[in-house]
């Protein structure tokens, strides 16, 4: 079973350092009024998704080996949001 490493919230602020993928304008996710969906990498490395909070409509345990924590949300983002990423997201 592989280890699992919860990342320590530390004091320090973050600071995104690249969007993965196209601009949500270019994707048209985005009505340039409210929020757009979006995947950045933080510059620790990790990465952050900016999505509609569904954790309420699908619940805690979405699947039988899938939890939220108490402070962690499920989001949802476009397919387009994912697919533009493909091409930036590292191997490793």
């Amino acid at each position: 079973m592989a280890a699992f490493n919860r990342y320590v919230i530390c004091e320090e602020a973050m600071r995104a350092v690249r969007r993965l993928g196209i601009t949500p304008q270019e994707r048209g996710d985005t009505t340039a009024v409210s929020g757009s969906p979006d995947i950045l990498e933080l510059d620790d490395g990790s990465f952050a998704v900016i999505g509609t909070d569904i954790t309420d409509q699908i619940g805690i345990q979405p699947l039988g080996d899938a939890r939220c924590a108490a402070d962690e949300r499920i989001v949802r983002i476009s397919r387009a949001t994912l697919i533009s990423a493909k091409k930036d997201i590292p191997d490793s």
